[in-house]
């Protein structure tokens, strides 16, 4: 299942806030608060809950890691809990309050819950079903954590009713899928990819990185950032999607996001926000380089210069957004 992250304003869920991409995190971050930091997992036992929950048991600023799914999340939680680090880890399913005992006094909550893309869906098929699943575990965290803040993993990024969404893993492939061309190492590219999550609305910035491709490795490079997902989906053979490197990717934008809260500056990761970049174009919410801070999102990045194509692609992909957008609000509004 292919997914990315969010953060929220004080989890308040008034519908202008829920609309799609995300709001601005807008809470003070103490040092007492940095010394017993809790992190709840939202869908642990899944297929990327695991892997996720495992690399976040790693960071040594989670003191507490609290693992919710309507299934099996005390198992995993009493798997994770024999690793020799810092981190106690709980395990809760939907009895006896579990949710509300899993979301209490967290710092951030990161939901990776909701059902896998197969071959031959888009993200946007998955909109209905995991939507609601996503509408209902955030609402629980709106009522129980208020201050935390939410990082949200399911798809459809573009279009689900939420609050902010990171489009790391578009960045990780990109550096991964450039590297294999040019013959470097993947860690010393830093491909910025900017519009949104969902084909076309995927825009690899290619020309900021320096690297000359000829017109047609360019167009197939770029197609392959776009649906690099459909990769994965049809080498699993319908048995699921992308979940390690999607666990991955949300346990970099976690632990990015601990950095600020533990106040490091200049930490920057891509998200998809309520950004200013396009709102005279119509449309409210726009992936690009975000600044992270004790108050979440400090600053929203410009894009930089584009080449010709880069434009193109942009302006291929403002509609589809516009619309991506417009189903995630007319969702909230029916709720």
């Amino acid at each position: 299942m292919e997914r990315n992250v969010v953060g929220v304003v004080n989890n308040q869920f008034h519908a202008h806030r829920i609309v799609v991409g995300v709001v601005i995190l807008k809470r003070a971050f103490s040092s007492s608060a940095a010394n017993a930091t809790k992190v709840a997992v939202l869908g642990a036992a899944g297929g990327i809950g695991q892997p996720l929950s495992l690399l976040l048991k790693h960071n040594e600023s989670i003191s507490h890691l609290a693992l919710y799914d309507i299934v099996n999340a005390p198992g995993v939680a009493a798997d994770l809990s024999h690793i020799n680090t810092h981190s106690k880890v709980t395990g809760y399913s939907p009895d006896n309050d579990g949710l509300k005992h899993a979301v209490t006094d967290a710092t951030i909550i990161v939901i990776p819950a909701g059902v896998p893309r197969k071959p031959g869906m888009t993200r946007d098929d998955l909109f209905n079903t995991n939507a609601g699943i996503v509408k209902d575990l955030a609402t629980a965290a709106a009522q129980y954590a208020p201050k935390a803040f939410m990082a949200v993993i399911s798809n459809p990024v573009n279009s689900t009713s939420m609050i902010q969404k990171v489009t790391t893993l578009d960045v990780v492939r990109s550096s991964r899928f450039v590297s294999e061309l040019k013959g470097t190492d993947p860690k010393n590219e830093n491909i910025l990819v900017v519009g949104g999550h969902s084909g076309v609305t995927i825009i690899p910035l290619i020309s900021q990185s320096g690297a000359k491709f000829t017109d047609d490795e360019l167009k197939a490079l770029t197609h392959r950032i776009q649906f690099g997902g459909d990769e994965v989906v049809k080498a699993k053979a319908g048995t699921g999607s992308a979940t390690l490197s999607m666990a991955f990717s949300a346990s970099r934008f976690t632990n990015s996001l601990l950095r600020a809260l533990n106040g490091e500056n200049g930490v920057v990761e891509p998200a998809y926000v309520r950004s200013p970049l396009f709102e005279s174009k119509g449309v409210e919410y726009f992936a690009s380089n975000v600044e992270l801070s004790r108050e979440g999102v400090g600053k929203i990045h410009d894009l930089g210069p584009l080449s010709q194509y880069e434009k193109d692609l942009l302006e291929a992909a403002l509609p589809e957004l516009k619309k991506n957008i417009a189903k995630g609000v007319d969702f909230v509004h029916k709720q």
